[in-house]
Order: C-alpha cells, then sequence, then structure tokens
C-alpha cells in the first residue's frame, strides 16, 4: 500500500501526527512503525518537514552517538599551538558568541596584556590605525587583534596584502600573532582563510550546552576560584 493510499483510509492517525508538536517522537500509523529510522525521516519530510532538524539529529546520536551532535569544547589554546607568527588566527563569529573574553584571559595567562596585546574593532578610518599597530607588534613581538572585519570590506584587499607580503618570516618576531574576528562575508580574503587557524564558537544552545559551557569557562573551571573563597563555612 503506498503511502498516499494510506493517508486517505487512516486520515485521523495522520492527522495526529501532523498534529503533534513532536512529530518524530510521535508512533507512525500501522504498518508504516515498522520501516527504519531512515524511511520514518522521508516520510516525516512528506509532513513536517519544520522539524527535520531535532529528527535528524535523533537519528545521528542513534545510529553514531551523541558526539556527533554536540559542539566540542572550545579550544583556544590547542588553535594557538597550530599557529606560528605568519599565520593568521580567524574567529568565525556566530549570533550570541563573543570570543574577545577568552582571548583576553588566554593572553593573560599567556603573558600578553596591557601593551602587549593591541585590539582595535575595524570600520572608516581604521585602517591606518590597524596597520600601524600590525607594524608596530612585527617588531616588538606583541599580539594585534582586529575586530568585526566584515565591517570593514574595503580595506580586505590591504588585509590581503599585508598578510602577504609584510608578515613574512624575514620581518617578523616570532611572538607576534594576528587575530582576526569576522562574521561570514563574501568580501573576507579566501587567502586568509585558506592560510589562517580557524576557529568558531557558537552559542551553546538547551539549558544541558549552557551549563557545561559555564562550568568549562573562566572562571569556574578554575580552581584558584574556588579555593581563594573566604566562606569556605558557608558554603
Amino acid at each position: 500500500m503506498t503511502l498516499k493510499i494510506d493517508v486517505k483510509k487512516n486520515l485521523p492517525d495522520w492527522k495526529a501526527l501532523y498534529d503533534s508538536p513532536a512529530p518524530h517522537e510521535h508512533p507512525y500509523p500501522q504498518p508504516w512503525n515498522k520501516i527504519n529510522d531512515l524511511d520514518k525521516l522521508v516520510v516525516l519530510r512528506c509532513f513536517r518537514p519544520d522539524k527535520m532538524v531535532p529528527a535528524v539529529q535523533e537519528y545521528i546520536v542513534k545510529n553514531l552517538g551523541v558526539t556527533y551532535v554536540e559542539p566540542p569544547p572550545f579550544d583556544l589554546a590547542g588553535s594557538y599551538n597550530d599557529s606560528n607568527c605568519c599565520i593568521p588566527l580567524i574567529f568565525i563569529l556566530s549570533p550570541g558568541s563573543d570570543p574577545m573574553a577568552g582571548l583576553l584571559k588566554f593572553g593573560e595567562d599567556m603573558g600578553y596584556s596591557g601593551d602587549k596585546i593591541q585590539t582595535i574593532s575595524l570600520g572608516q578610518g581604521q585602517g591606518p590605525i590597524a596597520m600601524n599597530l600590525i607594524n608596530a607588534a612585527l617588531k616588538n613581538g606583541s599580539w594585534v587583534v582586529l575586530q568585526n572585519c566584515h565591517l570593514m570590506p574595503s580595506w580586505m584587499t590591504k588585509l590581503e596584502k599585508i598578510c602577504e607580503e609584510t608578515i613574512i618570516p624575514e620581518n617578523t618576531h616570532s611572538n607576534f600573532r594576528l587575530w582576526l574576528t569576522s562574521y561570514p562575508s563574501d568580501n573576507f580574503p579566501v587567502a586568509i582563510l585558506q592560510n589562517g587557524v580557524k576557529m568558531t564558537n557558537e552559542a551553546p544552545k538547551g539549558l544541558r550546552s549552557n551549563l557545561s559551557r559555564s562550568y568549562m569557562n573562566d572562571p569556574i573551571s578554575d580552581n584558584t576560584f574556588f579555593n581563594g573563597c573566604n566562606k569556605v563555612i558557608y558554603f
């Protein structure tokens, strides 16, 4: 029996599936409840395409494991170790995420704070200032953070030229690092993307992910934060 014919004969059962707030968890009418999980996704696509994302996530968890649907912990130190003085580190921004607090804390742990880490948010008229910061950092081995590159598309060609012609081993202090942040943009230089270390830190979704992120971030993840409490008797 085809799906079309069965829907006509068992309209109330299929309507219950269609009206369900969680149709991917609702039992299918017989004999469609015996089909495999992948076929169930195909049927669900016919009735409720708006629920395909959670349905596919459940399918992946069941067949591959939860590891493939939960983003891995943000490993800034690992990304830093993959870079060198001539390879930029690029944060691909997503709504609700801001890597700057984590980057500044990481810089402080690495001994880069104050004048050793210069940040600037790109925008109109900021190009020459950014260029001066890079030139100075190339010599003294400090870090430069160029935020919101997507807001200055007219300067991206200049930035690409800087990365290709100025930031070269002969001219660059070994401790220098160039950090970039940008939302996805057609104007961002492809060459920098290809050569750089790319990172993304998506905002956690759901209570469990939010709690896990909180426990793994500073200051909660720092044992000194807890050991420094002077009201142990109360807590």
